[in-house]
Order: C-alpha cells, then structure tokens, then sequence
C-alpha cells in the first residue's frame, strides 16, 4: 500500500479516507500480484503494465474504473448492486456497501481478458 499512501492523505474526510483505504487494502490483499501505482493522481492496479482497474473518490461517492470493457460486460450486475454508472466507471455512495463479490468478478474478468494485452489500455 506504501505508493497509495499519499493518496489518502489527501481525501480530507477521515471516513472517506478510511473507507478508500479499506477497499484498495482488499484488493491489493485479494489480488497480491496486481501492482499498485499512481497515475494521474489516481490509484490504480496493473497487471504486467497493463490496466486493470482504477480508483477515485468524490465528495459523495467512490468512483471505480474497470475500463469500459468491464463496464459493458458487468452492467446488470452493477445496475441490480444499486451503483449508477457511466460508459467507463461506477460510484459507490460513500453510505451504500462495497460488493466485493462483484469487485473480484471485475477484477478476476480484468485480468483475464487482458492476459495478452501488451498495451496499458485496451485497443
């Protein structure tokens, strides 16, 4: 967690921060051979350099970003979670639950479908 570390410091909310800190500790947890990395001052975990999923918090919410690709393939499950949603991210009110059932699945679709992927973002 050390290089996301700076990040945190800077939600000035202590239970916003405690709770962006939670969900990227689980995944970097979860998920001990994605690498955690800041970039455009936002957190975010590769897999051998290529994305898999990024992090943002709001003032109201937790954005997460798994590429629209992910997006697209998981829209009903976000959607029957209560998370609303654009075309490339999903928000998590900071009083809603994490699902993180459906995070892993995202994750674990991430990594797969980009096993061969040998650019950042999906082409």
């Amino acid at each position: 967690m050390g290089v996301l570390t700076e990040y945190l410091a800077y939600i000035d909310n202590p239970d916003h921060r405690d709770r962006t800190k939670e969900v990227l500790a689980w995944v970097a947890n979860t998920f001990p051979n994605l690498e955690p990395q800041i970039k455009w001052n936002t957190p975010m975990f590769t897999n051998h350099g290529t994305f898999i999923v990024g992090f943002s918090s709001a003032k109201h919410h937790l954005s997460i970003s798994p590429e629209e690709v992910g997006i697209a393939h998981f829209a009903d499950d976000i959607a029957q979670s209560g998370y609303s949603a654009t075309k490339a991210l999903f928000r998590i009110l900071w009083t809603e639950p994490v699902n993180y059932e459906l995070l892993k699945k995202i994750i674990e679709f991430n990594i797969l479908d980009k096993k061969d992927c040998s650019t950042f973002w999906r082409k």
